[in-house]
């Protein structure tokens, strides 16, 4: 790989020695003395996208002079100057949800650009990709020793196509990486191996040029990686290709909101309640499409590991990033994870010379500021059904009461009365009676509330051996008391790196959490993403279902929208892990962990939290024991092979795919196919029906869901009609190389409301004659009669997972737009980069106040012709009733090459174009 920079010395390339190595690289300082504008107010965050202006300029690209300026103007405008620029990271992560459907695009642009006459060695990725499969295990086994060998078996049963098709992709393409099954998350392998804080790479001339390292990911939580200064974040499959084939992200300068963090953490708490009470305060704050940098006094008292935690969760907060300026905290964390002395070296030389290191006196100016006091945090949960619903644990029963209520319709105006629960606590109120069903064949009951799934899982938590060392103590005082899991919880541990269980282990705690039931169950991203397989029980679904009962799952993730964790779980709560382990020995949201008891031990005595809840000493004792650079070495000193499984996997060696005619994973998509050499051109929409007509937050999880789905749905019948039966079915998100069964799963969560039906949940509409059909059906009629569709959604359209099929389905289902009162960044991105136009209501319109039914008519004009980005153009409504109305809706494509992305049908459409005539 060769960087791409110039191989002249220009006004701002350096010579940075260090030892006795010499780096050359781009000098912030050095601009400022050209006279190019002051940078040294500028945040890190935005210094590390100043550098990668002043490389690319040298390089010839297309970054300008005045590009490099306006960065100083941004400073002396209040943290404010939108100037639309071109930015090239470094490298690209993936995951193989995301990453197959990525792959399959390349394999099927190496097929289109042979149809437009060009060589298919043009499609190759030009910078560094790496591949991490670790969203395929689903927890099918657990609670027993077995259960590891077991998930796994499992995984290359499902899984073997498109591990076969990965394999291949490793071979074909140059520059791409696999890391196998079985290794970890792929933000906690980019965390503990991968990054680099600082990058090296030989310039044209051949000499190495130190630059920040930063990457694009096609998972939302690539932000994970700022917690140790690395620059990256969540783009969609397509954007991620784009970038790949060396295609800049176009952006515009973004606002940086300064988040000063004081104090430390306070006995009994751990970085998940502070990132809770991190997400509640920035959502409220608002910061879509905008940079968090944190800075203060404070984070010399927060670990590096607490740091990820918070920046992994920057897109539940909506900000692209969450940074963390370089310091003495990151140089130990690169030091305790096995990076080399000289990489260690340089990044603490680097940073301090081109002014990104965090000293005492680090002070930048920001756009805007919000302030937090750590000693505040108190132990906390989010839910049920958003990460930003953050609630103090002693409030969290009472919370949940609330919910029911509000899902059962119950007059709480009387206030809460209280009952005692089954092991002598006090729950907010009596719930009802027939809520509360034995299940058949044992001698227990589940009512609302019941915790039916706690998992310890997803790269949020299990990167931190803070709580995972914690989630362990707890494990071990439970176990001393005689306490263990309620017997109709589901108990999973999902590690997010090897080295979680090499500490673990070292510690004696596994020992601990397998009695209490958290058997080490898979590495990977399982509950968090839809993975959490069957419940322990056939019958505990069966009572679920057939008393309408509102099931709880809690586990240490970071999401938790609706139908996205188990379809037999309608509550769904985000929490620490050992607030995990409490809740599986409790197994009732209806108890007040903070101050009822837990259980009662095996003398007869009740145990309260604080009975079994670690000091924060014993915890920082263990790790800094257990977590050693010897286990970080060891366990990455492979990670490429994989294990016997992955090896003995056969593919392919060829330049272009065979695509197997008979798989149901792996499909030549249509988007490159009949291709013409020359683009077209954006046209006005005109009768335009509504497919389906949305409310608030409607996530990409609703829009495309990565979970199970059942034989009656379209995607199960596409998958009957070729003899797969449902227990291969696998998920949505294992199937993302197949279109076919990604068409049919668009707009099909089963828990999204079409308001164009009343009381209806899951993917349905109306079909051209009136009558409710699916989704996808209603789709196929109209597309056949060549009706243009659209979709109306309300605010933060989008929010959620950076997944390129939200984007993809809704284009295939042949919607030309989509309006809403406002976009989540990534999915709008992807919206433009399939040739989908995202619309803004304007003036404050909106579904309700126009009254909006979904029998309207729809027409957009002001497109064809000399569209200009952020437009604001008519939408004319017509009614069922006759009457028509003309509205004003704003054009949210927002650069002057999304405009050419458009006329293209597409980004990668423009970019093999592009390609094909080079």
């Amino acid at each position: 790989m060769t960087v791409f920079v110039g191989t002249d010395t220009a006004k701002t390339r350096r010579t940075l020695q260090v030892g006795d190595k010499a780096y050359a690289y781009y000098s912030i300082p050095a601009a400022q003395a050209a006279g190019l504008g002051d940078f040294s107010k500028l945040p890190a965050s935005l210094k590390v996208v100043l550098e990668n202006m002043l490389r690319f300029e040298d390089g010839g690209f297309t970054v300008s002079v005045d590009d490099i300026k306006a960065f100083a103007e941004w400073a002396t405008k209040g943290g404010k100057n939108p100037r639309e620029i071109a930015y090239r990271p470094a490298r690209v992560l993936m995951q193989d949800f995301t990453g197959v459907p990525a792959v399959v695009d390349l394999a099927a642009m190496r097929d289109g650009i042979m149809g437009l006459g060009g060589d298919p060695q043009k499609i190759n990725p030009l910078n560094p990709v790496d591949l991490v499969i670790d969203h395929s295990v689903m927890i099918d086994e657990f609670g027993t020793p077995r259960a590891f060998q077991l998930n796994v078996d499992r995984e290359y049963e499902r899984n073997i196509e498109r591990y076969q098709f990965l394999k291949w992709g490793q071979n074909a393409f140059d520059n791409f990486r696999v890391v196998p099954p079985g290794t970890g998350i792929c933000h906690q392998v980019n965390l503990e191996y991968l990054a680099q804080t600082v990058w090296t790479d030989k310039d044209l001339a051949g000499e190495v040029v130190a630059y920040p390292d930063t990457l694009v990911g096609t998972d939302s939580h690539t932000t994970m990686v700022n917690g140790m200064a690395v620059l990256g974040w969540g783009v969609g499959g397509i954007e991620a290709e784009a970038a790949m084939l060396g295609q800049p992200v176009s952006m515009l300068i973004p606002e940086v909101v300064g988040f000063k963090l004081t104090g430390k953490m306070v006995e009994g708490t751990t970085a998940t309640d502070l990132v809770l009470k991190v997400v509640a305060m920035l959502r409220k704050k608002g910061v879509v499409n905008k940079f968090v940098e944190f800075y203060g006094e404070g984070l010399d008292h927060l670990p590096l590991a607490d740091r990820a935690t918070i920046g992994n969760m920057a897109p539940e907060y909506g900000a692209t990033c969450g940074f963390f300026p370089v310091d003495g905290e990151t140089l130990r964390y690169l030091r305790q994870t096995g990076r080399d002395e000289e990489r260690i070296a340089l990044v603490e030389a680097y940073a301090k010379e081109n002014g990104m290191w965090r000293g005492p006196d680090y002070e930048p100016v920001y756009t805007d500021t919000l302030h937090l006091d750590m000693g505040e945090i108190v132990p906390a949960i989010s839910g049920p059904k958003r990460p930003q619903d953050y609630t103090p644990l002693g409030d969290a029963a009472t919370a949940f009461y609330q919910t029911v209520s509000e899902y059962r319709g119950v007059d709480k105006s009387n206030g809460a009365q209280e009952m005692q629960d089954e092991g002598g606590g006090v729950i907010a109120a009596p719930l009802d009676p027939r809520r509360t069903v034995s299940v058949e064949g044992e001698d227990y009951t589940i009512r609302d509330g019941s915790v039916v799934i706690a998992a310890i899982t997803s790269c949020t938590n299990t990167s931190n051996p803070y709580v995972m060392i914690g989630a362990g103590l707890v494990a071990r005082k439970a176990r001393a008391l005689g306490l263990t899991r309620k017997p109709w919880v589901k108990t999973s541990l999902a590690p997010g790196s090897q080295v979680v269980s090499e500490y673990l282990e070292a510690a004696g705690l596994q020992e601990d959490l397998d009695a209490i039931g958290f058997n080490l169950a898979g590495y990977g991203c399982t509950t968090c993403i839809g993975n959490s397989g069957p419940l322990g029980d056939p019958a505990i679904s069966k009572a679920i279902a057939d008393n309408d009962i509102v099931a709880t799952a809690v586990l240490s993730g970071n999401r938790n929208f609706e139908g996205r964790i188990s379809p037999d779980v309608r509550a769904n709560y985000l929490a620490s892990p050992p607030l995990v382990v409490a809740y599986a020995i409790a197994g009732d949201l209806n108890v007040d962990l903070a101050h009822e008891p837990i259980g009662v031990s095996k003398d007869g005595h009740k145990v309260f939290l604080k009975d079994i809840w670690p000091t924060n000493e014993e915890i920082a004792t263990l790790v800094q024991k257990t977590v050693t650079r010897e286990a970080f070495q060891t366990k990455y000193a492979d990670v490429f092979k994989g294990d016997a499984n992955w090896q003995a996997v056969e593919t392919t060696d060829s330049e272009t795919y065979d695509w197997p005619p008979t798989s149901t994973y792996i499909q030549n998509p249509p988007y490159f196919q009949g291709m013409s050499k020359e683009p077209g051109v954006i046209s006005d929409i005109s009768g335009a029906r509504i497919l389906a007509l949305l409310g608030d937050m409607v996530t990409t999880d609703h829009i495309s869901p990565a979970g199970s789905f059942k034989p009656t749905t379209p995607a199960g019948k596409y998958l009957i009609e070729r003899q797969i039966q449902p227990r291969d079915f696998n998920s949505y998100g294992s199937r993302r190389g197949n279109h076919e069964v990604m068409m049919r799963g668009t707009f099909a969560n089963i828990r999204i409301r079409n308001e164009m039906l009343d009381g209806v949940e899951g993917g349905y509409t109306k079909g051209p004659d009136g009558k409710e059909t699916s989704i996808f059906d209603a789709s196929m009629a109209y597309q056949a009669e060549g009706v243009p569709l659209v979709v109306i959604g309300g605010v933060e359209y989008g929010a959620g997972s950076s997944r390129d099929w939200a984007a993809k389905g809704t284009a295939l289902l042949g919607v030309k737009a989509v309006i809403a009162e406002s976009f989540e960044r990534i999915h709008r991105s992807n919206l433009v980069g399939m040739g989908v136009i995202p619309f803004e209501f304007t003036h404050g319109d909106n579904r309700k106040t126009l009254g909006l039914k979904g029998d309207e008519v729809i027409s957009i004009s002001g497109l064809a012709g000399d569209l200009k980005p952020l437009s604001v153009v008519p939408c004319t409504i017509l009614y069922a009733d006759g009457q028509e109305r003309t509205i004003e809706v704003k054009c949210r494509i927002d650069t002057a090459v999304e405009i050419e992305y458009v006329e293209n049908g597409g980004v990668l459409q423009y970019v093999l174009r592009h390609l094909a005539a080079s």
